[in-house]
C-alpha cells in the first residue's frame, strides 16, 4: 500500500482483509504500507521484506511509478508474481527492463475529466480555476490532471495555477490559501485527491469564500462524500478503493490457477455529485 495516513488505502486494506477472510482457505494475507506516499525508500523496504518472507504474489500501489521498479524486478527474477494496482508503473521503463506487470486499475484521466466536465457545468467560460496536484513522478497524478485540464481548456476556462501538494491535505490547505490571496476572482479548486480537497475546502472556509469558490475532488473518501451531500465540495470521483486490492487479488490468484499471459484490467471509476453516494 501507499499511505496508510490516507482513508483512501485504510478503505483498500479493509476490503483486502475483508475478503481474506471469506476466501481464508485460498490464500494467506500479508498487509503493509508507508505512512506517507513520498517514503520510497520504505516501500522499497517493504517489497524487499515480502521477497525474504517468500510470498508467492505481490500486490502493490506503487507510491512512484519509476523508482519501484528496480526492486519489483527482482521480486520477479524470484519467481513472485506481482500485479500493480492504483498507480501504473512506466510503461516505457517497463519495456526498457523486459518486464511484463499487469496492471488492474481504473482509467484515472477520464474519471477527472468527467469531474471537471460536472465542474464546468457550473462555471462560466473564461472564469479562472487552479488545480492541486499529487506527487508529479506519479502516474495517476499525471493522468489526473491532464484530465482535469482537458476539461477545463474544453469548456474554455482560465487554468491561472498548477501546483502539486503531493496529495497531503496540509499542504493543499497552504497551497490553496495562497492561490486564493493571489487570484482573489478564483471560481474553482480541482485536487487530484480528496486529503487535497479537503484541504482546499478548509482554505475556502477560512477565506470566507464558501458559495464562491467551488471544490471538486477524487477517491470518493467518507470525509469528503460528506461533504459533497451537504454542497461544501461539488464532485469526487469513487475508484472503488474498498475493491481495488481485491481486483488485483483475485486477478493475481486466477494468474496464478492458469498461467495465463498477463494482460492489464480495467476497473470502474464514477462520478459522485449531491445525492448519489
Amino acid at each position: 500500500m501507499k499511505s496508510l495516513a490516507n482513508e483512501f488505502f485504510i478503505d483498500m486494506a479493509a476490503g483486502a482483509e475483508a475478503h481474506q477472510a471469506a476466501n481464508a482457505d485460498s490464500y494467506e494475507l500479508l498487509v503493509n504500507g508507508i505512512k506517507n506516499e513520498s517514503d520510497l525508500a520504505q516501500q522499497v523496504a517493504l517489497v524487499e521484506q515480502m521477497m525474504a518472507s517468500q510470498v508467492d504474489v505481490i500486490v502493490i500501489a506503487p507510491a512512484d511509478s519509476k523508482s519501484l521498479l528496480p526492486v519489483v524486478a527482482r521480486a520477479v527474477n524470484q519467481g513472485i508474481t506481482v500485479v500493480n494496482i492504483d498507480n501504473r508503473f512506466d510503461r516505457d521503463l517497463l519495456r526498457g527492463m523486459g518486464l511484463t506487470i499487469p496492471f488492474v486499475g481504473p482509467d484515472n484521466k477520464a474519471g477527472a475529466r468527467a469531474v471537471g466536465t460536472y465542474l464546468a457545468q457550473h462555471l462560466q467560460a473564461g472564469d479562472q480555476v487552479a488545480i492541486i496536484g499529487g506527487i508529479p513522478s506519479a502516474f495517476n497524478a499525471q493522468q489526473r490532471l491532464e484530465g482535469f485540464q482537458a476539461a477545463m481548456t474544453a469548456a474554455g476556462m482560465e487554468i491561472v495555477s498548477v501546483q502539486s501538494a503531493d496529495w497531503e491535505q496540509a499542504k493543499a490547505a497552504a497551497i490553496a490559501a495562497a492561490i486564493l490571496s493571489e487570484h482573489p476572482q478564483l471560481t474553482a479548486i480541482l485536487a487530484a485527491n480528496d486529503s487535497m480537497a479537503l484541504g482546499a475546502v478548509a482554505a475556502v472556509r477560512q477565506a470566507g469564500k464558501q458559495g464562491q469558490v467551488k471544490v471538486v475532488g477524487f477517491d470518493n473518501i467518507s470525509a469528503a462524500n460528506d461533504l459533497v451531500q451537504s454542497g461544501a465540495m461539488l464532485a469526487t470521483a469513487d475508484q472503488h478503493g474498498r475493491d481495488l486490492a481485491v481486483f488485483g487479488i483475485e486477478y493475481a490468484l486466477s494468474a496464478l490457477a492458469t498461467g495465463a499471459a498477463p494482460a492489464d484490467k480495467k476497473t470502474p471509476v464514477d462520478l459522485i455529485i449531491k445525492g448519489e453516494q
